[in-house]
């Protein structure tokens, strides 16, 4: 079912009765729907975020802080809440337990981008050449933008209008601090062939959080299937019971 929070500025997919005790969080040009499974027989809401499914995006570029911002305002008349994250989501579920603790009594992360362990490749030496003629007036914007359209991920290329700065923002953020303060416990479970936030990355993060596990689900990959789906399931409803959610 479909509910509205923070004065209809989020939409989410509703489960079982109100109020909810689980918040789930999902991944980039993702949605929502992505918990159905996850989520069943539980009070729960699944949180369209701004810019995908069908809320819409943001009125600016935001960051993973104005994400959580966003997040901590929907959920603050009935936290604290279990938070269930995949990828983008995990990055937003990370910036609320460490800047609203009040408000998170556990979390499950799955496939989050936190950590990089090898640094960015520098882009090739044309691209940096065309991007300092950029800057200096001599070539366009658009074909500026055809040359970062050729060289960026399907994710950036499928990106639209704000969107496509939000990602760019986000993607160059650190997280490491934030790991560091947060308190609820973390239950840490990846695909252990997810090429998008690899498992190596993923107990790196885990090692910066105070209470946390870290477990690989074999044969599985990035997204919410073969196998990470129940296990995530699984991970979310013993930590429900620890905590009392």
């Amino acid at each position: 079912m479909l509910t509205s929070l923070a004065d209809g500025t989020l939409l989410a997919e509703k489960s079982g009765s109100a109020p909810p005790r689980v918040v789930a969080l999902h991944g980039w040009a993702r949605s929502g729907a992505d918990f159905s499974r996850i989520v069943d027989g539980l009070d729960a809401v699944s949180i369209h975020l701004p810019g995908f499914g069908i809320t819409p995006p943001p009125p600016a570029v935001w960051g993973s802080e104005d994400y959580a911002e966003s997040l901590a305002a929907a959920i603050e008349p009935f936290g604290p809440v279990v938070v269930v994250a995949h990828s983008f989501g995990g990055r937003v579920a990370v910036r609320l337990a460490a800047r609203r603790p009040d408000l998170v009594s556990g979390l499950v992360l799955t496939g989050v981008p936190l950590v990089r362990l090898v640094a960015a490749p520098a882009p090739a030496l044309g691209f940096r050449i065309l991007r300092s003629l950029a800057r200096a007036g001599l070539v366009s914007k658009k074909a500026m933008e055809k040359q970062r359209e050729k060289r960026g991920s399907a994710d950036y290329r499928n990106a639209r209008g704000v969107m496509r700065d939000v990602l760019v923002r986000t993607i160059n953020e650190n997280y490491h601090s934030d790991l560091g303060r947060i308190t609820a416990p973390t239950r840490m479970v990846w695909g252990e062939n997810d090429t998008s936030a690899p498992a190596d990355a993923g107990l790196a993060a885990s090692k910066l959080v105070v209470e946390s596990t870290f477990r690989v689900v074999p044969g599985a990959g990035h997204l919410l299937e073969d196998g990470l789906e129940a296990e995530v399931r699984g991970e979310l409803l013993a930590l429900i019971a620890e905590v009392g959610a």
